[in-house]
């Protein structure tokens, strides 16, 4: 090899990028001659290799006796290491060799590559300098060689293509692998499977049944056991195997992934009946008879395995049914009337079947005895998409005892296969009923405690002995007491679970009783038959028990809403209520009407749907009750500043309206002309004649007089001396409502900058009145007054901010529907309190509509002005200007 000291001599001493290129591709040349040698002799090793496959996947080895196996296992391996004797004489090119591979594959003449090892034969400074310029221009063409691919030359070896032969057994072995009878790699590893000989009399007729939850068809297998793959089955399917015909009974095996065989037993019905023998009947008879008999073998699948029977075998993937997954969509929180409302989240593989709420309280005492047991909250699922759906259920729990006390709730979900879900718990405080009368709630409390431990009956009998102290004082209804009383005795002679329930019922109504009086009864009573509609949805009740139902529902929802109008048509306006739906009588009888529609058409579980839905609604629809408190005082104070507003809103109103009025007819003046003359002056008869000469006043006779303002019979002049003595007034309302504003800041609420800006306008239309001009008065006027309706809306945003700052918007930030848009939660208009500010949707006009409406009436003079012919449109114009 040639030293690293020779690679610098001629060009390459003085070109180092010239000799690092010439380096590259003399190693890229002795990588091809390398590959030139190791492709001949490479061939053998594959041909043998390729073999082994063809007689692996043609089922060779499996076929065979093992010795035979063997044998053949060896003479592979002995031709595999007899092909591998040739790479000994395998060696790494030399670059010499490199270098004659470029010249000769690139046909250069001259040798460029060895040129630049040799001499000159004459060592002379032109000699030199000849040779080194060769030199150089040799190496320049070295670096545009290639040296290409290698060339085994492999027909040279084989002469006779039997290369080709391997080569096509190896593509039809493959090919062949796929079939029924293909091999397998392993099978020259492993001892051949025992040969199974079976009955061609014997008939098999398998299939599995998946679970009827998961909505998948029946899988039939092949009779000759076909199936390559193994058969993915759900989990807890069941598998058939009939078996009939032949001589003898088949044995039916299931061998599972770990090896271990389980036989099938038979099913007890299909098994052969055998009776005693006569003494005529031929002893050998009994089994040919059994044979023909059919037996049912059948088991559940519930993990991985194969069947055998009568030399066939059939492969099962059981996939796994996770258990169903559930929980909660947002955190729970209670409704309008104390229902509590669990939004969820629930997933399983195939639907799931029912899911609840388990509710437990977090302090528990284990020596107690409660009454009731813990409460129970199905969750409504939407059946039609149960593997991941959402939902929202309420259910009223404001009866069960434990109301009001701190509980650990948890979904819980199952599945049709027996498995459950648990979501992580929560802890909140049950909702409870809201009483706004103290000795309701008092009542409700003697309940609820010998309710969570019947051993402190004691202890509620002094509650209620202590209400009745002094009852002419606390208690101011008679029939209020006299129902304590006797509430008192049945709690002293309860004995027994039937006769406590009974009492803890009799105070339950009590209480209601004194909060809502009959609301409370016909609430209950709906909700009873939301309830039992609801289950007979669940059962799949027939259609004349749904419409029965159906009945009661309506008839329950019309008494409750009587009962709920009667209670608000004299309740008074709330601030505070803000609700965002207003739900009506005719929505209702919708929703029911929807609901037996879909009962009927068989769609139960949309109905079911829509009645969860409707349930919900009704227990966040609230019935308004008469706010007392502390602060009556205060909305006293509020109240009249409130209606001191309105006094000014509506003289605002009615300033405008007249300042217009006289603004119209001093233009219609000035129209004219008659800006010194009085309507009686004799000129005025003599303009504008009728079609006949006659003056246009005689032809408007007596209807055009009977209409007349005072200020029709005013000069221009004296209209603008009215204008100008309009300021007062203006004036006036300015100072009122600067006085307005110091009194709501006494009261500690600060004036919206809608008050400034009715107050800059009103000064700035008084002054636009002191000169005599309407126009821009009216422009200001109407500014003012869009100002002031917004500074009172402001003004009650700050009214009911500070009212639930008093009274609080109820448990859990709770407010009731209704009052939103002037209208109570039946959708009916109420009857406002105190004054109207106006509808807010009613627009002051702008500068722009007021200018649109100066030029239809400057339009409508003109027209008027050119006495047109007809008098039936004369008078039309003079209505239209109202100067008639």
């Amino acid at each position: 090899m040639t030293s690293p000291s020779r690679q610098k001599k001629g060009a390459f001493a003085f070109r180092p990028s010239l000799a690092r290129l010439v380096t590259t591709k003399r190693l890229l040349a002795r990588i091809v001659l390398f590959f030139e040698q190791l492709l001949p002799p490479l061939m053998p090793v594959l041909s043998v290799i390729a073999f082994y496959l063809s007689a692996s996947w043609f089922g060779l080895f499996r076929s065979v006796p093992d010795w035979l196996r063997i044998l053949l296992l060896i003479a592979f391996a002995g031709a595999f290491l007899v092909s591998l004797l040739p790479f000994r004489t395998l060696r790494w090119p030399r670059i010499a060799e490199a270098d004659r591979m470029l010249e000769e594959r690139n046909g250069l003449p001259h040798q460029p590559v060895t040129v630049q090892e040799d001499e000159p034969a004459f060592d002379t400074p032109f000699g030199r300098a000849l040779w080194r310029e060769h030199q150089t221009r040799m190496a320049e063409k070295i670096a545009a060689l290639d040296a290409g691919l290698p060339r085994p030359d492999i027909a040279a070896h084989d002469r006779f293509a039997l290369r080709a032969v391997p080569a096509l057994l190896l593509v039809t072995a493959f090919g062949y692998s796929l079939s029924i009878n293909g091999g397998s790699i392993r099978d020259a590893l492993q001892a051949a499977p025992e040969q199974v000989v079976s009955d061609p009399a014997v008939r098999i007729d398998a299939w599995v049944t998946p679970p009827s939850y998961t909505g998948r068809a029946p899988i039939y297998l092949t009779a000759d056991g076909s199936e390559q793959a193994p058969i993915g089955i759900p989990q807890f399917s069941g598998l058939t195997v009939r078996v009939s015909g032949g001589k003898t009974a088949e044995k039916v095996v299931f061998r599972k992934a770990n090896g271990e065989a389980q036989d099938i037993s038979v099913q007890a019905d299909t098994k052969p009946h055998q009776t005693a023998p006569s003494g005529s009947e031929q002893p050998t008879a009994a089994p040919a008879s059994q044979a023909l008999v059919a037996q049912t073998h059948m088991m559940k699948l519930q993990e991985n395995g194969a069947l055998e029977v009568n030399g066939r075998r059939w492969s099962f993937e059981v996939l796994p049914d996770k258990a169903p997954e559930i929980a909660f969509d947002g955190l729970p929180k209670r409704s309008v009337n104390g229902a509590l409302e669990i939004a969820f989240t629930v997933k399983d593989d195939y639907g799931v079947q029912e899911a609840h709420a388990e509710i437990v309280p977090v302090e528990t005492d284990p020596t107690a005895t409660p009454l009731y047991p813990l409460p129970e909250y199905r969750l409504d699922i939407p059946r039609r998409n149960a593997r991941d759906a959402k939902g929202v259920t309420s259910r009223n729990l404001t009866e069960h005892p434990l109301a009001g006390k701190r509980v650990r709730i948890t979904l819980v979900a199952k599945d049709a296969a027996g498995q459950t879900g648990r979501s992580p718990p929560y802890e909140m405080a049950l909702p409870s009923r809201p009483f706004n009368e103290p000795l309701a709630a008092a009542v409700a409390e003697e309940r609820q405690v010998f309710a969570l431990d019947t051993r402190k009956m004691p202890q509620a009998i002094a509650l209620n002995e202590a209400l009745t102290i002094r009852p002419e004082e606390t208690i101011p209804k008679l029939t209020n007491y006299l129902l304590l009383e006797s509430a008192l005795a049945r709690m002293k002679l309860a004995r027994g679970e039937d006769a406590l329930k009974d009492t803890a019922q009799y105070l339950w109504e009590i209480a209601l009783g004194m909060e809502d009086g009959d609301l409370s009864l016909a609430e209950r009573k709906l909700r009873e038959a939301q309830q039992n509609l609801a289950d007979a949805l669940d059962r799949n009740a027939p259609d004349a028990e749904i419409k029965k139902l159906m009945d009661e529902l309506r008839k329950a929802m019309q008494d409750y809403m009587t009962e709920l109008a009667q209670r608000m048509q004299n309740a008074p306006m709330q601030p505070n209520q803000n609700a965002q739906n207003i739900l009506r009588q005719q929505d209702l009888e919708r929703m029911m009407d929807q609901i037996e529609n879909l009962a009927r058409s068989g769609n139960r579980d949309a109905a079911q749907q829509m009645l969860s839905e409707l349930q919900r609604m009704m227990n966040n629809l609230q019935a308004g009750r008469p706010q007392r408190g502390q602060q009556s005082q205060e909305n006293s104070e509020a109240r009249k500043q409130i209606d001191k507003l309105g006094e000014i809103l509506r003289d605002q109103q009615k300033l405008m309206e007249q300042t217009f009025r006289l603004d119209q007819q001093l233009r219609d003046r000035m129209q004219r002309g008659e800006s010194d003359m009085g309507e009686n002056d004799p000129l005025l008869d003599e303009m504008n004649p009728g079609e006949n000469g006659e003056p246009q006043d005689q032809q408007q006779g007596q209807q055009g007089k009977e209409g007349q303002q005072p200020s029709d019979q005013m000069t221009a002049e004296q209209l603008r001396e009215a204008l100008k003595q309009l300021r007062a007034q203006q004036d006036a309302l300015g100072k009122q409502l600067g006085e307005l504003q110091k009194s709501l800041g006494e009261m500690g609420m600060k004036p919206g900058p809608g008050f400034g800006q009715a107050q800059r306008e009103m000064e700035g239309a008084g002054r636009e009145l002191g000169q005599g001009r309407g126009q821009p008065a009216v422009e200001g006027q109407g500014r003012a007054l869009e100002a002031l309706r917004q500074g009172a809306r402001d003004m009650m945003n700050q009214m009911m901010q500070a009212q639930q700052g008093q009274q609080g918007q109820g448990p859990n930030g709770q407010v009731g529907q209704g009052d939103q848009n002037g209208r109570d939660p039946l959708g009916r208009p109420r009857r406002p309190q105190g004054p109207d500010f106006g509808d807010n949707s009613v627009k002051v006009p702008d500068e722009i509509d007021v200018q649109r409406a100066r030029e239809i009436l400057d339009a409508i003079r003109e027209k008027l002005g050119n006495n047109p012919p007809q008098e039936m449109e004369r008078r039309y114009l003079e209505r239209l200007l109202d100067i008639q």
